[in-house]
């Protein structure tokens, strides 16, 4: 096996994937244990989340419930048997803000690796 089949694949999903999972995303960018993406709900989403999406990630992290019972709605099939966590980030944050970075890291940490 290469060292790549090791990496997990982390799916990032806010409303509009401009603020919340983008710096989610900006934050493990190059990070060796894993691969990331983000992805937005709306049809306005910098990237608007696909099915190809949801296959591809080995977790799913959703900003708010909503964002995971929209995406629950819409891909049922896809979204069977994938490990997904809410992580309660309201949108009251600006792209890569100290705060943002700063709850991202307390509520990502439990699961994975945090980068340097």
């Amino acid at each position: 096996m290469n060292k790549s089949s090791f990496r997990k694949k982390l799916l990032f999903v806010c409303s509009r994937n401009r603020i919340r999972s983008l710096t989610a995303e900006k934050m493990y960018e190059g990070f060796p244990s894993c691969e990331v993406r983000s992805v937005g709900t709306q049809p306005d989403a910098r990237i608007v989340i696909t099915e190809g999406h949801i296959g591809w990630a080995d977790i799913i992290f959703g900003m708010e419930k909503s964002h995971l019972e929209r995406i629950r709605r819409k891909f049922p099939e896809a979204m069977q048997d994938k490990w997904v966590i809410c992580l309660n980030i309201p949108d009251e944050y600006e792209f890569m803000g100290d705060d943002l970075l700063d709850e991202l890291s307390a509520k990502l940490g439990p699961y994975v690796p945090l980068p340097e």
